[in-house]
């Protein structure tokens, strides 16, 4: 059966229908003296058409299927006007009048929602990017009901099918999510990106993602998954990209302040101020977080602040300027073996372990439009940021802590880069085609060190005896530079097909020591060299990708895409001290390709869907493995695997009950959504013992969310259902963790949430549950920090919050 519905939709992919075609024609003049308005911005709904009215006013839209169509023009000086037409067996001619004359709005309570408003996926071409074709979602903030205060990621992505979410702190400083397989550790897989830049450590060298911005301060998440490594780099996992809200148009001065307290001694506090006046326009906010945490030793306190100014010199030319600080403290409770698991989750062995943030993020960005079809944008962006981290984290996890030396590892990035796009609509053939065209340049420096930190309790991240006990040093320059290309073809009105390319050159370098320390059974030195080491790693290649469309009507859409990806190793990769752990030096670069292929909903009433499937090719995929050394000491490798082969099916709809049952009410909202991924992989290949055909780490078989959400009024209720099945963390499939904890099994776990809202003019009242059901359960083993050993999840904990706007 699923046979025959794969080879349906390729037929559907690969085949152009033929229907008559016929075009509009208008012209655009002002209401008040019919006089015409040139330079007018004439949109058409059907997502790809827009044209710019000649010197009398004219405008033309042809190859247009019968149907019924919105044409928006607007034009500075005039107010919007939306025009519904219909084409039904000739061409059509529409005057539209526009009107200068100010208009006084009233306020306005939005009480109805058409089924996802919450959540779809992106347009064709949004802003300089094009997703026609490819694997999209789009999460609206302003419309979740969720616990938005500690950055719920079980929440907040509840509708994006097949993602894997570590959950081992209720804070939400860190985002860590992967999907179809890949390691969701801080987010390394995606290319993260915050208003279109870059905010991991390292994009190339080291991308982890230390920092994630306040959900109480973002407009929109971007995901685009499969085809896009073609703009966003090669990697497999593909694109987040967080929106910051924009600043409000309609006055000089808005504040917004939120208050949360919860279980555990959780504290939020946020505060924004928005406003435009004349041509500068501006955002800002700063939010304080704090807490005990739901294990022992694991405090927290953590400050954001963001800051976002635009200058509009002219209605097509406007320069912005971002900058982001973000700094947090954090103890950290250590790991647990799984029979101190099952004994109590809550324990926690570790008082001396700490980590500590600072991030620092700057971008400018200029935008010109040249004209209603040709758009351009610079953005110069960097980072200069630390990470540091000191504890004790012996291999075998239930030691008790000797209060001697601890383990200090410091990492200080100062990366900076700038990238280029330039988007052109066109005609081809009579059809409108769009260009896409980007070049990017990254220029990262990363230091990393590594050596005995005090035998202390507090968090102190100084070396103790730097000169004789740093176990290594380097610096990693990395540079990156590359062009990218993609083009939307319209074969028809309903088909279109969307190649592209991309050149990267990249080059790796690390420079550095390592010491080999060896110490006798009294723990007395008796070994102690240097040992320099530099390596270098310079490539160049090309990857492609195709994307294709097919809308047979307004209310459906067929797309599929194919590309290439890669992923360069990183510093992390290369050296890292530990005593449980070796990296093979001969490991290599990963290779691969993604496909994705399904149907999904457009501009629908009561229901929303996209149901996929997927093949992912996972060549030299970096894992880790257990050995036996020498001395037959329990290790693990970390080294190039094999092959992966992960496919699946991820499907996701959304009912607007009422809508659904022809009943709507402008006071009753009633809705259920379920997203659910069906994952199979395996090794394919190998060449270490005891992996091939066994399931790849990460993927779990079955990944379900599922809910309902209510309304009456301005009262808002959400319930949550999460269900993972059984994952294994190393390509082994290990099942008993030993006394590291490290590999082993991830258990089922099932996991429901609760949230609620209402709102009183300017008040807003939220409340959450988190855990309903107080499950005990965990989602990740630690290697390292901050475990090593199993991390639970929280239990059950409650939160209250109140909003006010100014």
């Amino acid at each position: 059966m699923k046979l025959k519905a794969f080879n349906t939709l390729i037929v559907l992919l690969s085949c152009t229908f033929c229907f008559a075609q016929y075009s509009i024609k208008g012209k655009t003049v002002d209401a008040l003296n019919q006089k015409n308005i040139a330079n007018c911005n004439v949109y058409l709904s059907d997502g790809k058409s827009s044209a710019l009215t000649d010197e009398n006013g004219f405008f033309e839209f042809r190859n247009l299927p019968k149907g019924a169509y919105t044409i928006i023009s607007i034009s500075d000086n005039f107010r919007k006007a939306v025009n519904t037409i219909n084409i039904i067996d000739s061409d059509v001619f529409v005057e539209i009048a526009l009107n200068n004359q100010p208009q006084q709005l009233k306020e306005v309570i939005v009480q109805g929602e058409k089924a996802g408003a919450g959540f779809t996926h992106l347009r064709s071409v949004e802003g300089l990017a094009i997703y026609e074709g490819k694997k999209s979602e789009l999460i609206n903030v302003a419309d979740l009901t969720a616990n938005v205060a500690t950055n719920n990621a079980r929440q907040v992505y509840a509708k994006v099918p097949g993602l894997n979410i570590w959950e081992n702190e209720g804070a939400g400083l860190q985002l860590s999510v992967g999907g179809r397989g890949l390691d969701p550790n801080r987010s390394a897989n995606f290319n993260v990106r915050q208003n279109g830049y870059d905010i991991s450590a390292d994009a190339l060298g080291y991308p982890e993602s230390y920092y994630t911005p306040p959900v109480e301060a973002l407009e929109q998440i971007q995901i685009v998954r499969g085809a896009a490594s073609l703009q966003y780099g090669t990697q497999f996992g593909g694109l987040i990209n967080f929106v910051m809200k924009k600043p409000v148009t309609y006055t000089a001065l808005e504040i917004t302040a939120r208050q949360t307290v919860g279980s555990f001694d959780f504290s939020n506090s946020f505060i924004s101020v928005t406003g435009t006046k004349n041509k500068l326009s501006y955002y800002t906010f700063y939010q304080h977080k704090q807490g005990n945490g739901w294990r022992p030793n694991s405090n927290f306190d953590a400050n954001t602040a963001y800051g976002n100014l635009k200058y509009q010199f002219t209605p097509k030319t406007s320069l912005g300027l971002d900058f982001t600080h973000m700094d947090y403290l954090a103890q950290q409770p250590g790991g647990l073996t799984d029979e101190m698991f099952a004994a109590d989750a809550r324990q926690s062995n570790r008082k001396r372990n700490w980590f500590k943030v600072n991030w620092n993020l700057y971008a400018l960005h200029f935008d010109h439009k040249f004209d209603a079809n040709t758009k351009f944008n610079l953005r110069f962006f960097g980072l200069s940021a630390s990470r540091y981290s000191v504890g004790f984290r012996p291999n075998r996890v239930a030691t008790i802590d000797d209060n001697g030396p601890r383990d200090l590892i410091k990492g200080n990035f100062e990366n900076w880069g700038t990238e280029a796009r330039y988007l052109k609509k066109y005609k081809l053939i009579n059809r409108p085609s769009v260009l896409l065209v980007g070049i990017r340049y990254y220029h990262g420096f990363n230091h990393a060190v590594q050596g005995e930190g005090s035998t202390g309790k507090d968090a102190d991240f100084s070396f103790s005896n730097p000169a004789q006990f740093t176990q290594n040093d380097y610096d990693f320059p990395n540079r990156n530079a590359s062009a990218f290309l993609e083009n939307i073809f319209n074969i028809s009105s309903k088909f279109s097909v969307t190649p592209g390319l991309r050149f990267e050159y990249i080059k790796t370098k690390a420079e550095g020591y390592y010491r080999n320390i060896v110490r006798d059974n009294a723990g007395n030195v008796i070994l102690n060299k240097r040992i320099d080491e530099t390596r270098t790693s310079p490539r160049k290649f090309v990857i492609a990708g195709l994307g294709l469309s097919y809308k047979p009507n307004n209310v459906l859409n067929i797309y599929g895409n194919i590309a290439q990806n890669y992923r360069s190793i990183t510093f992390s990769d290369i050296r890292i001290t530990n005593l449980s752990a070796v990296v093979d030096p001969n490991l290599q670069d990963e290779k691969g390709y993604s496909l994705d292929l399904g149907i999904r909903s457009e501009q629908t009433r009561f229901v929303n869907y996209d149901v996929s499937l997927f093949y992912l090719n996972y060549n030299n995929r970096i894992g880790e493995v257990q050995f036996a050394d020498a001395n037959n000491r329990i290790k693990r490798n970390r080294t190039n695997v094999g092959q992966a082969i992960i496919r699946g099916i991820e499907a996701y709809v959304e009912l607007d009950a009422l809508q659904a049952l022809q009943k709507p009410s402008d006071s009753w909202r009633l809705g259920a959504f379920a997203n659910v991924a069906f994952i199979k992989s395996d090794y394919r290949k190998s060449l270490i013992a005891g992996v091939q055909g066994k399931e790849v780490e990460f993927v779990p078989q079955t990944n379900l969310k599922t809910g309902l959400k209510m309304g009456y009024n301005n009262f808002k209720a959400s319930y949550q259902f999460s269900y993972l099945s059984q994952q294994f963390t190393d390509a082994t499939n290990a099942r008993d963790g030993g006394v590291a904890a490290v590999i082993g099994d991830v258990p089922a776990y099932q996991i429901m949430d609760f949230s609620t809202s209402y709102q009183l003019k300017r008040f807003t009242i939220e409340a959450s549950v988190n855990n309903l059901a107080n499950q005990i359960y965990y989602t990740r083993r630690a290697t390292g920090y901050p475990g090593p050993g199993i991390l639970p999840s929280d239990g059950r904990s409650f939160y209250i919050g109140l909003a006010f706007k100014l």
